[in-house]
Parts: C-alpha cells; structure tokens; sequence
C-alpha cells in the first residue's frame, strides 16, 4: 500500500535538477500485485546436497567422499587448450582457502585420486552439459567440450566445504561431497545487465562480478554502456563521446576516467571469455542520449551540444529525427559506433536499447529502428533490444528482452491493452526470440522491501522468493498464468537487470552533500544476492524441478559461502539462514503462506475497532507487529504503526479481527501460535474458542476473519 508505481527505469517525479556532488577517491565501502495463494504442495524429496541451481539429477552415493591433499592432481583427459583452461581455472579457485599449489597435468584416462576433467563426454550432453561422479576414490567431471566442464565445476564447488570460497588459508579437511549428477541447462541464454552508465564500474570491479555471476552458471553479461548520465565506452573517431560524455554519473559531475578505453573493454570481454561468459554490449537509443547529445552536436536539432546530464530523470532525450539532415547525421553516428563496438566484441550480439522514448514519433521510432540494426546486421552481429523495439520492422534473427510487469499483463486482452503488450505481440508476429527479464521479477535494483537503503520500488517490492517464483513461459500471459503472448519456443533464455541510477543510501529520495555512495561492488553484492542465484535457477534449471521450499533450504547454506567469498549479501527474511535463531518473539511480518504473500496490515489507522487488512509485503511499519509471549503460552501482536493490538472481535466462525488498545487482559488478544508440520510456518488461533486466523484472499485489501482450521494455505502463516 503507498507505492510509487510508474512504468519505466527511473522516477520522473522527482526534482528535475540534477545534483552535481563532487565524487572524491572516496566512495565508501561499505508492491506489485501478490501472488495469488495456491494450495499448498506436497513437501518435495530434500535434495541431497545445497545445490543452486538445482541440477536436472542428483544423488547422493553412499561412503565417505574425496578428500584432497596437497598432492591431488588436476587430470585434464585432452589436450585441449580450453580444456586445460578449465583445469587452472579450478587449481587457482582452490587454492587460496586450501593452500595446495594442485597441479594441472595431462592424462589420457582419469587416474584414482584425482580431480579428473573429460572434455570428450557424449555430444548428447550438449554445448553445457556435464556429469559429475564423486566418491571416496576421486571426482570425474565429464563434458562435452570444455564450456561443459566448466559448469560442471562450479557444481564441484558446491560439493566442498563452504569456507572453499575463502580467499584466505583456512585450516580445515577439504571433502568433496560423494554424489552422482547429471545436468543441463534449460535455456542457453542466462544473462545479468550491469548498468555501469549511470554508475560507473572500475575494470576490477566488473571482473569481480563476472567470477560472482559465473558461480551460478550466467553465461551473458549485459554492459548498459550508454545513458543520459553517461557514455562509458571509447570510440576513437568520435573522441568527445568519452571527453564530454563519460564526465557524469547519476548524481556526479567532474569525471575523467569514467570510461572504457579499448584495452580496458578488451579486458572485460577477454576475462568474461575465460569464465565462459559472453559480453552483450548496449548502445542504448533513440532515448537515454544525453550523453552523446552533449558530446555530437549534429545529433540535435538546433546543431548544438547539450549540457551535460548527471540527474536521475528518464524519458528526457531523444535523437533528432524530425528532418532527414538529422536522420542522415543519426545513421552516420550509429554506424560509426556500431562499427567501433562490433569490433571490440567477439560474442554475437548489439543490444540497440529501444525503450522510454513517449516523445518519439512512429516516423522517428522507425528511423532510428532502421538505421540502428542496419548498422548492427552489416557486422554480422544479431540486433538486440528492449521489447518495444517490436513495433518496427526487424531484421530477421532479432532478439528482444521483455521487462513488462504485471500491471502489463492484467490488460492482455482487455480494450485497455497497454502500449509495451502491443508491441511485444508485434515482435512475437516478426519472428523474434525473446529474453525474459520481467522487472518485477529479476530486476535487481528493486527494493527488497520497505527498509533496502539502494535502489526504488516502482515495479513493486521483489523480495527473494518474487525473484524465484515465477516461469518464463507464463510470464508474459495473464495473472492466472494462461494466454502467454511469447510461444515457449520463441523463448532464448532469461536475465536479471542490475540498474545504478539509484545505487546511493536513501535512494527513495534525492541525494544531499551528505549521502553516502557505497562502492559500486557493495552496492551490486547487496542488491544481486540473493536474488541473482534465484533468477539463475530459473534460467537453469527444469521447472518440473523447482520448488521454494527446496530452494530456500538450499540457498541458505549459500550464505556462508558468501560470506567467506567477501559478498556482502543481503539476509532475506524467509531465508533460514545458519546461524540464525528464530523465534516468534520480537518485530515481525506477518504473511499469510510464505514471504512473498500478502502481510497483515493496519491500513494506516490509529482508531479502535479498525478492521485488520492484508496487502502486498512491504515490511514497513504498518506490516510490522512486535510479538510479546504471555504466562498462559500464548502471544499479543502489537502494530508498530499504530501501537494497538490485533484482537478477535468474536468467538465464532466469521468474527474480524480488529486494532484494539494493547490490553493482556483481554482474551481477544491472545493468539496461539503454532509451529506447522514439516515447514517453517504457524498457524494462528485465537484464545477466545480456538478458531484460527485466515485470509479472506491472497488480493489487496482482503480482510481477515476467525474460522475453523481446515489446514487451508489462507490459514497459513510466516512470521519473520
């Protein structure tokens, strides 16, 4: 309730001046609408192992597993340079926390005792398919082809210990855990956008989220290269583009080296091509120009330079495209960049952006359309874009990456359709593959909840599991999930966005002299996990073989992991991670079903008698409830909004449950509440006949009564 609900990448509401905060050596370190509630399934087999994503097959085998020592070899079965790769990759991953210097050597089979990698596995595992057989005599890693063993050893990975991600000696036996796994990847296209445009990201830092993204089996980076704030990639002919263009972040002004030279690029593109991960590069237009509108005067209707832009507003540029002088200029400056940048990048793709231009005519749309792919297919490279590049005519192969949401997908078939609906049936009708990255769903820099310091909301809160839970084959259909408009077939993968305009503290307003910006690399751990692994195993893994309460489970024991690794992850409530102690006493949510249901809610009143709600999670002060534990066992629930106490108004079937002023003597504030068989949640009753508390709907709103416990997912409960 009370979100600021937009359409688009940023918040135009806001003031339209742009702040220019020096930016010194100095940067510190450091709702949408729910888901509606389903019965609840059946409690799936635990998974042997904490693995994410979760493998197509996995068992355990019985004895003890491998242990290594300092004299463990790393057997390549092939003379393949990559392959061989693979192996050095592994020996310098494990060598920091072991301290073992293991060699890599070739073989021709795989020895006992050894970490065996078989390149020359079955072409029916595919491009990144592996298997891997562990127990107390080695591990053998099969693939076909090196990329495959390289999965497969992130896998291996998730085998040892999870102080192995130290960076640091630690004194300790390193075991790999005895299992038989069999695996491969749902979608070939698993990606993660970096937007280093309105924040920019040193070359270490984007190599240090390459390695992060590649543990869970992300093949694609996503460079947002260009924006309003800044144009961050060099392009020798036009050499204003990085001397204007890249002075300026989203909040900064001043800037020197905010860019990529050639060499630099070159080196993300080469360390990415080492964890087998491609680069996308965007170039985005016709809006999010800013930059190069202040850096090539021709590209502007009256021949002039802009000023530079370092504010936090979208949908305020636009090249010109009212004349063909300035269509002829447009097409020159794309073809001149295009060309610089296909250059650069080996991997297949221009991403052309296409999106937030309410400005543009058809007639300008089209033209730049055109001479943006033209540019694009004359390198021989696929035309990518935002999904609203579908209203022009496409090149044949194009690739166009869906972010709608579901206030989108409530107007599907309605007379309402919305504008981005019409243009993603029209991409679908030309032939386009799509790449799911639905902004309520796998857009990283959306607030977690009420009290995530980065980032905005406009797409609605995306706590962990709303980042998990949903398919990219019913995400583009209505909220029932039938009536998808992208056939299953035209579906080339998924990818979780990382935008930057809002990476400050207190990001729900405008930044002062006194904000605190958090390291680009801080800011993307907190934000990226966990929800980057959760959008990886969607991407990855069957979604026969998905389930929240395996995933959960799963990813708890990845917490350690990051922890040891240095990641500054985000403890999601809903997550039991190790080390946590839970208990019903203290401040709570309190959500019917899991974390991402709907949460019990005052609606803002500070009156006697008022009806209790449910709404969207959002953990803010009206969802927040202290729960204090009486002699008798049971518990009051107290509002931190209002200070008043939930109460049952009755005994029977049907009775509300009101705010009343917080009074233990009153058996109506009395809830007993209690741990559910084989979960994590409660039910709730009343002391007053037993009756227990259950949501009318999982909708916005819903009211919540006293009824008979019929173990219904309406009567259940997370209190966390």
């Amino acid at each position: 309730m009370n979100r600021f609900h937009r359409r688009g990448r940023g918040l135009v509401a806001l003031a339209s001046v742009a702040l220019t905060l020096p930016l010194t050596a100095t940067l510190s370190p450091a709702a949408a609408a729910p888901t509606p509630a389903a019965p609840t399934p059946a409690a799936p087999t635990p998974a042997p192992y904490a693995l994410v994503p979760q493998p197509v097959s996995q068992q355990a085998v019985p004895g003890a597993g491998f242990t290594l020592t300092p004299k463990t070899r790393i057997a390549v079965l092939s003379k393949d340079a990559a392959a061989l790769g693979v192996g050095s990759y592994l020996s310098k991953l494990l060598a920091p926390a072991t301290g073992y210097d293991l060699k890599v050597v070739r073989k021709a089979k795989a020895p006992d005792k050894a970490l065996a990698l078989n390149p020359d596995g079955p072409a029916s595992l595919g491009a990144e398919g592996y298997t891997v057989s562990s127990d107390k005599n080695g591990v053998v890693v099969t693939a076909h082809g090196a990329q495959g063993l390289f999965r497969g050893v992130q896998t291996l990975r998730q085998l040892l210990p999870a102080a192995v991600e130290s960076r640091s000696k630690q004194a300790r036996t390193w075991t790999v855990a005895p299992a038989k796994i069999s695996d491969a990847p749902r979608y070939e296209y698993r990606g993660v956008m970096l937007d280093v445009a309105r924040r920019f990201f040193p070359v270490e830092q984007v190599k240090r989220y390459i390695d992060e993204a590649a543990a869970y089996k992300i093949n694609k980076l996503h460079l947002h290269l260009t924006d309003d704030q800044g144009w961050r990639i060099a392009v020798d002919a036009l050499p204003n583009l990085t001397k204007v263009g890249a002075g300026t972040q989203s909040g900064f002004t001043g800037g020197t080296d905010w860019y990529y030279t050639a060499a630099d690029y070159k080196e993300i593109v080469s360390y990415a091509a080492s964890r087998f991960m491609t680069v996308v590069p965007e170039i985005d237009g016709p809006g999010h120009t800013m930059s190069a509108l202040a850096s090539v005067p021709e590209l502007n209707c009256d021949d002039k330079a802009q000023a530079p832009y370092s504010g936090f507003e979208v949908g305020i540029s636009l090249y010109c495209l009212k004349d063909q002088k300035h269509k002829d200029a447009t097409k020159s400056f794309l073809q001149t960049v295009v060309n610089a940048v296909a250059e650069l990048t080996p991997g297949p793709y221009v991403h052309l952006g296409g999106d937030e231009t309410p400005q543009a005519t058809q007639d300008e749309y089209d033209s730049y359309v055109k001479a943006a792919t033209d540019a694009t297919t004359a390198r021989k490279k696929t035309a990518m874009g935002w999904h609203q590049l579908g209203q022009s005519p496409l090149p044949a192969g194009s690739l166009l990456q869906y972010w709608g949401e579901d206030s989108d997908r409530e107007t599907i078939g309605t007379a309402s359709e919305k504008p981005g609906i019409t243009h993603l049936r029209q991409g679908v009708a030309q032939g386009a593959k799509y790449i799911m990255s639905p902004s309520d769903h796998a857009y990283l820099d959306m607030q977690y909840d009420v009290s995530t310091p980065y980032g905005l909301s406009w797409s609605g809160y995306v706590p962990v599991q709303r980042s998990y839970a949903w398919d990219p084959e019913t995400v583009t259909g209505k909220l029932d999930g039938t009536g998808a408009i992208v056939p299953a077939g035209q579906i080339a993968g998924v990818e979780a966005a990382l935008w930057a305009d809002r990476a400050y503290e207190g990001s729900n307003n405008l930044p002062t002299s006194s904000t605190r910006w958090p390291a680009p690399q801080e800011y993307a751990d907190y934000m990226s996990f966990p929800r980057l692994p959760a959008v990886a195993e969607v991407g990855w893994s069957p979604q026969s073989a998905r389930d929240w309460s395996s995933f959960r489970q799963r990813l708890a024991q990845h917490g350690q992991r990051w922890t040891a690794a240095g990641i500054g992850f985000h403890a999601a409530p809903g997550v039991p991670w190790p080390g946590t102690v839970r208990t019903v006493e203290g401040e709570h949510g309190i959500v019917v079903g899991n974390v991402d249901g709907v949460g019990l809610e005052n609606a803002g009143s500070t009156s006697d008698g008022t009806d209790l709600v449910l709404w969207a999670p959002n953990r803010g002060p009206k969802q927040t409830w202290t729960v204090a534990a009486q002699s008798d066992g049971t518990y009051t629930m107290a509002n931190k909004a209002s200070g008043k106490c939930a109460e049952a108004s009755g005994s029977a079937a049907g009775a509300t449950v009101v705010q009343r002023s917080c009074d233990a003597a009153r058996t109506g504030q009395r809830w007993r509440i209690t741990d559910r068989p084989n979960d994590d949640r409660h039910s709730i009753a009343s002391a007053v006949g037993g009756l227990v508390l259950t949501a009318g709907s999982a909708t916005n709103g819903a009211k919540v009564t006293l009824q008979s416990d019929t173990g219904s997912a309406l009567q259940t409960w997370t209190v966390d």
